[in-house]
């Protein structure tokens, strides 16, 4: 058997294996507003209900590792003791993932992940209109966990406010784990849906992702993607050259045949295809290229 003390082996490692042990986790898709009304949106994965009278939801926001930074959502929750814990089911999972990405402060994670913002009863952060639970929060208090990087925070907050979309609702009106369809988090790139078991969900770059933000119209209104392949499409450092397109329908005799069809929701299909397989930037390539 492997044994480690915690004290001997670097904060990095220490914390994959801690995240890959303790799984799988629930997911805090954290909405806040700084002290001047700018929103922002941020998952976390120390998460987890502690009560039920009061309703006490508790996340972490750790310090980062890498440079010992705190980051904009435990910055707003000192500031404005407000906080939306909107849950994540599959159906959102790609854009969640794309939010995560370190925009800078004052950056709309809502539009680059290509989501929806909805006001609160209650609080001043939105809510994310796209996920089926959403819980309106007052910060009761935060707890530092340390002063290094790697050290959590503990966000304690009371539920004032509930929101559940009613399609996840059986007939006796209680949430359906199957339609709900909710996510969790493990080490590395894993998850795990519900009802369905281990995906994998590439990491943000360590670079800026283009952002949903930036897709064309063309795409956007598209019947063919949902927002799972939004979120791949965003989540592209840049788009294609003409040059590395033109290459790409040369050598590609099926995009080729898509593009002699003119037919949009064909090129739309394949690019989709693509996405399937997490080739975003070969989707690109497809639905870039001209005939």
């Amino acid at each position: 058997m492997l044994t480690i003390d915690p004290k001997k082996i670097s904060t990095a490692k220490l914390q994959g294996y801690l995240q890959s042990a303790i799984a799988p986790r629930p997911i805090a898709f954290s909405s806040t507003v700084d002290k001047n009304g700018k929103p922002n949106l941020s998952p976390f994965s120390f998460f987890n209900i502690f009560s039920a009278n009061p309703p006490i939801l508790v996340f972490s926001p750790s310090r980062r590792v890498r440079d010992n930074s705190i980051k904009h959502t435990l910055i707003n929750c000192q500031d404005t003791k407000q906080v939306v814990i909107n849950v994540v089911n599959y159906d959102m999972v790609q854009q969640m993932s794309l939010s995560s990405t370190e925009y800078a402060e004052g950056v709309n994670e809502f539009e680059k992940a290509g989501l929806t913002a909805i006001p609160s009863e209650i609080v001043k952060p939105y809510r994310v209109a796209e996920s089926p639970v959403q819980f309106e929060c007052v910060v009761n208090q935060i707890i530092p966990l340390g002063t290094e990087g790697g050290a959590g925070n503990m966000i304690i907050c009371e539920v004032v406010k509930i929101h559940i979309n009613e399609s996840v609702l059986d007939a006796s009106g209680i949430i359906d784990p199957v339609k709900i369809d909710l996510v969790s988090r493990l080490g590395g790139n894993w998850y795990s849906r519900a009802n369905q078991g281990l995906f994998e969900v590439e990491k943000p770059l360590a670079t800026l992702g283009i952002g949903v933000d930036s897709i064309p119209d063309f795409i956007m209104e598209s019947p063919i993607f949902k927002g799972n392949d939004l979120g791949k499409l965003g989540n592209v450092e840049a788009l294609p050259t003409e040059e590395e397109i033109t290459i790409f329908v040369k050598q590609n005799f099926e995009v080729k045949g898509v593009l002699s069809a003119d037919d949009e929701m064909k090129k739309h299909q394949l690019a989709k295809e693509y996405l399937d397989n997490n080739e975003a930037l070969t989707a690109w390539k497809v639905l870039l290229a001209k005939q």
